[in-house]
């Protein structure tokens, strides 16, 4: 299958499916980052059928390994059961990773949610050993996970 990967601008078109996928589509619970709108803020999608299937956010932040490091943090990353498993979110990842090295940035890390631990690992990101956290957010055990770039 193959994806094409957008770049939006307006992170409000991401909501239902962050909302849907990482929140159990409870309308009570808020899926904005206060980083949506800033500049440097990047939104990708993959739609189907007028649809986001694939959704994930990019922020600049502080790397949780080394304050001196430029770093993307990445949010937000959810995949409709209809295309999990199917190359969509590697290839949105991929664009992320083409993206935040066009900017200058060779590191990019997320909270990854133990259940999406072994998707990350498959993908080249790294482990971070005893960053094993349960999520201020949903309460569920999340790890710290880092990528370097440069040999992307």
């Amino acid at each position: 299958m193959t994806f094409l990967v957008q770049h939006f601008s307006d992170a409000t078109e991401l909501h239902e499916l962050r909302r849907r996928i990482l929140r159990h589509n409870d309308p009570a619970i808020s899926v904005h980052d206060p980083r949506d709108v800033e500049e440097a803020a990047i939104h990708l999608a993959i739609v189907r059928d007028e649809h986001v299937v694939v959704c994930g956010s990019l922020y600049p932040s502080t790397s949780p390994l080394d304050e001196s490091v430029d770093s993307y943090q990445l949010r937000y990353m959810a995949a409709d059961d209809s295309v999990r498993g199917s190359g969509g979110g590697r290839a949105l990842l991929e664009r992320a990773g083409d993206i935040v090295l066009s900017r200058g940035v060779e590191h990019l890390w997320a909270n990854a949610r133990d259940t999406a631990l072994g998707f990350y690992l498959a993908t080249g990101w790294t482990a971070v050993p005893g960053s094993e956290h349960l999520s201020k957010e949903t309460q569920l055990p999340h790890t710290v996970v880092v990528k370097s770039l440069r040999s992307h």
